[in-house]
C-alpha cells in the first residue's frame, strides 16, 4: 500500500499559482476598464484661473507704485501711477478750446445778423434801382431822356441784383458757420468730445485693479517709462478658479456636465474636496504641422500611438470662499469623476484609492 502511495503523482503548486495570477490579472483588467468608464481618474489636473496682463491705456513715466509683488488687492485699488502732467496740460488746452468755440459761435451769430442786414440793404437797393430804372426807361421810350441814361439805369439794376446775390451768399455762409444753436452745434460737440477724451486719458494715468485678485510678476519701478498697451504686471482673478483635468478619450464615454468629482490638491494633503464637472472641451490641437499649405507627414516608429487627452473643467462645489488658501494657480490636482454615482462598487474602490493617496500625499 505504501508503494502505491509513493507512486501517486504529486500536485504541482506552480499551476495553481499561475491560474491565480491569470485570474487576478483578468480581475484587474476588468476593474481597470470599468473604472475608466464609471469612475475615471487622473493625476494630471491643475488649478486654473483667469490670468490677465495689466497694461496702461496711456504712455508715460511711472511716478508711483502702490502695490508689492504677490499682493492681494480689491476691486478699484490703485496699482501704479503714470506722470499726469502732460495730460493735465492737454486738459487745459481742451478746456480753452471749448471756451473759444463757444465764443466763436457767439461771434458767428453776430456775423449772421450783419449778413442778414446786408441782404436787406441789397434788396432795398434793388427795389430802388428797379423803380428808378422803370421811370427812366419809360422816359427813354418817349425820347425825353437819352439812350445813355437808360443804359445807365439798366446797369444800375444789374449791379443791384449782383449785390443782392452776393449778400444772400454771405448770409448762407454765415448760417452754415453758425450751425445748430446751443449744445447741438457741431463745433461745440466736437470740442466737448475732445475734452472728454483728454479727461479720460488723465484718469487713466492711475491704473487700478479690475476686481478682487492677486498681483504677481511685478517688474515696475519708479521712473520707468511704459508704453500704452505694454504689459506692466500679471493679475490673477480670485473670483473665478477651477480645475482642469486631462482625461483620455475613452474615459469620457459616460461623463456628463454636473457629474460629481472628488479633488485632491497636493497643496492640501489629506483633504478631499467635492466638485462637479462644469464642461468638457470640444477640441484640442493635435499638433499637426503645415508647410507650403500642406500637412506635413509625421513618421512614427511607435507600436501604439499615445492616447489623446481632452481637458475637463471641474468647479469646486459651493462658492469661491470654499477654495483653500494654500492652493495656487497651476498647482497639481488628482481628480476622480463619478460618472455613475458615488455608491457603486467601482466608485467605492476609486474613493478608497484616492483616500489612501491623500494620506501618502503628506510624503511628497
Amino acid at each position: 500500500m505504501s508503494e502505491i502511495d509513493e507512486q501517486a503523482p504529486t500536485k504541482n503548486p506552480a499551476k495553481t499559482i499561475a491560474i491565480g495570477v491569470v485570474l487576478l490579472l483578468i480581475i484587474l483588467a476588468v476593474t481597470y476598464a470599468l473604472s475608466d468608464r464609471l469612475a475615471p481618474s487622473s493625476s494630471r489636473g491643475f488649478v486654473s484661473a483667469h490670468v490677465v496682463q495689466i497694461a496702461p491705456r496711456v504712455s508715460g513715466d511711472i511716478t508711483e507704485v502702490m502695490v508689492q509683488d504677490d499682493a492681494v488687492v480689491q476691486a478699484g485699488d490703485p496699482l501704479f501711477a503714470i506722470d499726469p502732467r502732460p495730460f493735465e496740460l492737454a486738459l487745459r488746452q481742451a478746456e480753452a478750446n471749448l471756451a473759444s468755440t463757444v465764443q466763436g459761435i457767439d461771434a458767428s451769430a453776430a456775423s449772421l445778423v450783419a449778413a442778414q442786414a446786408g441782404v436787406t440793404q441789397a434788396r432795398t437797393n434793388l427795389d430802388t434801382a428797379l423803380t428808378d430804372a422803370d421811370r427812366t426807361l419809360r422816359l427813354e421810350k418817349r425820347g425825353i431822356v437819352p439812350v445813355a441814361q437808360g443804359d445807365a439805369a439798366r446797369a444800375k439794376v444789374a449791379d443791384a441784383k449782383a449785390q443782392l446775390s452776393t449778400a444772400e451768399a454771405n448770409l448762407e455762409s454765415a448760417r452754415k458757420q453758425l450751425g445748430p444753436k446751443g449744445a447741438d452745434n457741431p463745433s461745440i460737440l466736437a470740442a466737448q468730445a475732445q475734452l472728454e477724451s483728454v479727461q479720460y486719458d488723465l484718469a487713466s494715468t492711475r491704473v487700478r485693479a479690475p476686481h478682487y485678485g492677486v498681483v504677481t510678476n511685478m517688474t515696475l519701478a519708479k521712473g520707468q517709462f511704459i508704453g500704452a498697451g505694454n504689459p506692466a504686471l500679471t493679475f490673477i482673478d480670485a473670483e473665478a478658479a477651477w480645475v482642469t483635468v486631462d482625461l483620455r478619450e475613452n474615459q469620457l464615454q459616460s461623463i456628463e456636465p454636473g457629474d460629481t468629482a472628488h479633488l485632491l490638491f497636493d497643496a492640501v494633503p489629506g483633504t478631499i474636496f467635492e466638485g462637479r464637472v462644469q464642461s468638457i472641451a470640444w477640441g484640442i490641437n493635435p499638433g499637426r504641422n503645415v508647410q507650403g499649405g500642406l500637412v506635413v507627414n509625421e513618421a512614427s516608429n511607435r507600436w501604439f500611438e499615445p492616447a489623446r487627452r481632452i481637458p475637463v473643467r471641474i468647479e469646486l462645489k459651493g462658492s469661491q470662499d470654499n477654495w483653500p488658501r494654500q492652493v495656487r494657480v497651476g498647482g497639481k490636482v488628482h481628480a476622480v469623476v463619478f460618472a455613475n454615482g458615488t455608491s457603486n462598487p467601482i466608485a467605492l474602490i476609486a474613493r478608497g484609492f484616492q483616500r489612501v493617496r491623500s494620506w501618502f500625499s503628506y510624503l511628497y
